[in-house]
């Protein structure tokens, strides 16, 4: 799919998806529970739909009504289910699920879409072999496809904390097995998602015991998680995209089906773009962003939020001064290298953007439309299509079919706001 996009000023009120982070955290969680529980208003698209294969895969029924989805776990050590587990291109929901999946004595394959198969997940699988599980790989050059099979007992291990959903696999896994399990944390990034797997385990009631920075955890063994009813709250790192564009393009843009007490670490986006210049008004239930100041550069740590570096890339071309985005190393292994992408792809639209090894350095930029490729990766499609909005004459984006991994409507929805947006299949 292709999108033509032009110069467009937005204005509207928008409603952002639910939360991608959420839904695979309660898809897990329900696989592991006795009994059937409730989730309402998942992300039912991309690698939400790619959790919910994966706990059918491991012999869960889901039924899917409506706003909700109904699953009823299975015995993990039991049969049930299939051998083989396709993730798309999920790579959060294929390590979640291969630390569910190690807790089973039968042995599953892992693969997806050839994105998910260039990425990294050998640390988790040795962590996972150290508390007794067995993996084996497809090819010694990549990771994915990968043969786990469990039970994993418990022990010790260390983990590399390049990618958060290492540890919360591990977090999420461990309280099902027999004994108690020590995990030692080395070189952790994105804290705020490891926090809201532990928000996860205390609503479960599940109990852990973390140091204050998250590098060693106890977890007794021999826990039990019970079956729930909870709704998914909105999707912040989906909500990015919206601030971003009313702070580059808009006249104000309400932001709905967003809550600040969620511990998503990507809230942090509207506090990141209040410091470059963006009005911000936060209310119950949302904010309201409003274009037409002054943006500045500045320094950008990303550590806690990589999926918001995309598009504040955009954000820092129409900023006067030098941006700095810094310490975000770990973005170049998600679905893409998105710090060459966003390099690469920004430059071709005229953007004066130099790649480092942990982030971007970005001088003020005059965008002008140019053919851009999104590399099937939903965060730089979405992020291209603004700087698609500012730019001068017609910016064409292909993959922009990727943008339904965890924002379907995103298309429609910014048409709404006042986008030009066209779509040829």
């Amino acid at each position: 799919m292709i999108w033509k996009i032009r110069r467009s000023s937005l204005n509207g009120t928008i409603d952002v998806p639910p939360s991608k982070s959420h839904t695979i955290r309660a898809c897990a969680i329900a696989t592991l529970a006795n009994g059937t529980s409730v989730v309402r208003n998942p992300l039912l698209s991309g690698d939400g739909a790619s959790a919910l294969n994966a706990a059918r895969g491991l012999g869960a029924a889901v039924e899917c009504r409506g706003g909700l989805v109904k699953i009823t776990s299975p015995r993990v050590t039991g049969q049930a289910g299939e051998e083989w587990l396709d993730l798309g291109n999920s790579g959060t929901g294929t390590n979640l699920f291969a630390g569910v999946a190690a807790l089973g004595s039968r042995g599953r394959w892992f693969t997806g879409d050839d994105s998910l198969k260039s990425r990294p997940v050998r640390p988790l699988l040795t962590a996972l072999n150290d508390l007794g599980a067995n993996y084996a790989l497809q090819s010694p050059n990549r990771d994915i496809p990968f043969f786990i099979c469990g039970p994993i007992k418990g022990g010790s291990t260390t983990v590399n904390g390049i990618s958060s959903q290492f540890v919360s696999s591990l977090l999420l896994s461990c309280p099902c097995a027999k004994n108690t399990s020590i995990i030692h944390v080395e070189n952790l990034h994105e804290v705020p998602y490891v926090r809201m797997t532990l928000w996860w385990l205390d609503k479960m009631g599940i109990s852990c015991e973390a140091a204050g920075d998250l590098s060693y955890f106890r977890i007794p063994g021999g826990q039990q998680y019970r079956p729930f009813d909870m709704r998914i709250p909105g999707d912040f790192s989906s909500a990015t995209f919206a601030v971003v564009g009313a702070a580059l393009a808009g006249g104000a843009v309400a932001i709905r089906n967003i809550d600040f007490t969620d511990p998503q670490g990507d809230k942090d986006v509207f506090t990141v773009c209040e410091s470059l210049g963006a009005a911000v008004e936060r209310t119950g239930g949302g904010a309201t962003v409003r274009g037409g100041r002054p943006l500045r550069g500045g320094v950008i740590d990303l550590n806690s939020m990589p999926d918001a570096l995309p598009a504040m890339a955009v954000l820092a071309c129409a900023a006067r001064g030098t941006t700095s985005i810094v310490n975000v190393r770990h973005a170049r292994i998600k679905e893409t290298d998105r710090i060459k992408v966003m390099a690469r792809e920004l430059a071709k639209m005229g953007a004066c953007i130099e790649e480092r090894d942990d982030g971007l350095t970005i001088n003020p930029s005059a965008l002008k439309g140019a053919h851009v490729h999104g590399h099937h990766d939903h965060r730089v499609v979405m992020a291209l299509a603004l700087a698609g909005m500012i730019a001068e004459g017609e910016t064409v984006i292909e993959t922009a079919e990727a943008a339904a991994v965890t924002y379907p409507a995103f298309a429609d929805d910014f048409r709404a706001l006042g986008a030009h947006i066209e779509t040829e299949e």
